[in-house]
């Protein structure tokens, strides 16, 4: 039975991508990917020469009819740009839309930032609320901090550079002053983990550059 494979690729470093999924993306025969161009890159790295096929969070909708008649016939793997297609990247509705459709859908595991950063973070890992994204608006981002406040488990979100200080402020204003890793371009070039109080990496980080995952202690911890 045709196949979509869903595949984890590397979060920045290229060496960090499984050897399973390798196999994978070599045997199928079409690669639905987010960014086409940073797909290829990937490819190009490990001299794989694949069909590719656009499958973003403005298309995905338009596209999931014309990969599901693909499947009819070939396997198809699912990337995004980096990490766990369908974990804050686009994915869902495909994998939904494939499953309700008869196909069978497999998991070809690898990078994650979530755990990662949970596992630099020197805070509790044993369990943890993932948030995606912080609200882009500053009104329903501190909304969103508000309902959390008395959660006693870890919590992880990702940040955007342009918005990271502002979010920072909401956390103290919103959580305290909380012990928080501030995660920045993991497995990459320019990687650095911050650890300390939010209030501190509020001063670290003055001007900021490259993808934030941030991980918060849980009130009382």
């Amino acid at each position: 039975m045709p196949t979509l494979y869903v595949v984890a690729t590397p979060i920045g470093n290229l060496e960090d991508i499984t050897l399973r999924a390798l196999r994978v993306l070599r045997e199928v025969d079409l690669i639905a990917a987010e960014d086409t161009r940073r797909t290829l890159r990937l490819l190009n790295h490990y001299n794989i020469k694949k069909p590719l096929i656009s499958y973003h969070e403005h298309n995905k909708l338009a596209r999931i009819p014309e990969i599901l008649k693909i499947l009819e016939e070939k396997d198809v793997a699912l990337v995004s740009d980096a990490g766990v297609p369908g974990v804050s990247d686009p994915g869902r509705e495909l994998v939904a839309a494939a499953l309700e459709a008869g196909f069978k859908v497999v998991p070809i595991p690898g990078p994650s930032a979530i755990p990662t950063a949970l596992s630099v973070s020197g805070l509790p890992a044993d369990q943890f609320l993932f948030l995606g994204y912080l609200p882009r608006k500053r009104s329903e981002r501190r909304k969103l901090l508000s309902s959390v406040a008395e959660e006693e488990r870890t919590l992880v979100a990702f940040e955007a550079p342009h918005r990271l200080r502002e979010s920072l402020s909401d956390i103290l204003e919103v959580l305290g002053d909380r012990e928080i890793a501030v995660c920045r371009e993991l497995t990459k070039l320019h990687e650095e983990i911050f650890r300390g109080k939010v209030s501190e990496a509020l001063e670290r980080f003055r001007e900021p550059l490259g993808e934030f995952t941030l991980v918060l202690a849980g009130k009382g911890r």
